[in-house]
């Protein structure tokens, strides 16, 4: 096997690695909305049957609220993972041979591999901080329903 070889097989590695960790990432993005979807449905036939509707709905939001940032972290750890692997794919390609290293924290201190850039990336704030708005929208609406 040639040079050339090694580096082709050494690419389609990594971006196995790239597919597998997005993938993962859409998968606890699924995980958090079947979780706070079920949840909140959960919550609202709760308050109109039982009568602890102050638990349901100051606890049940705060619980959901930290399930919430769990996901979020790890959905963080993912998408880092996958830039740091996409870093390295960059840095393989441009080589005339390689030993197959899959060692990655080589690459921690490139552009947007930080953890703090990943956690606050655009498409991680958009997506968490509406599901954070609708488990504090939903009990609002239940609390102004029963008030009425």
């Amino acid at each position: 096997m040639n040079g050339t070889e090694k580096i082709i097989k050494h690419l389609e590695m990594i971006q196995s690695n790239i597919n597998r960790l997005s993938l993962n990432s859409f998968l606890v993005k699924g995980g958090s909305l079947v979780i706070v979807i079920s949840s909140e449905i959960l919550s609202v036939y709760t308050v109109f049957k039982i009568d602890a509707v102050g638990l349901i709905l100051i606890v049940l939001p705060v619980v959901q609220f930290l399930f919430i940032l769990g996901f979020w972290v790890l959905d963080a750890y993912f998408v880092r993972q996958e830039r740091l692997f996409r870093h390295h794919y960059d840095a393989v390609r441009q080589q005339s041979d390689t030993d197959f290293n899959m060692y990655v924290r080589t690459h921690n201190n490139k552009p947007k591999s930080s953890w703090d850039s990943v956690i606050f990336s655009l498409t991680l704030i958009i997506f968490y901080v509406i599901e954070i708005v609708f488990i504090l929208f939903l009990p609002a609406i239940a609390l102004i329903v029963l008030i009425l």
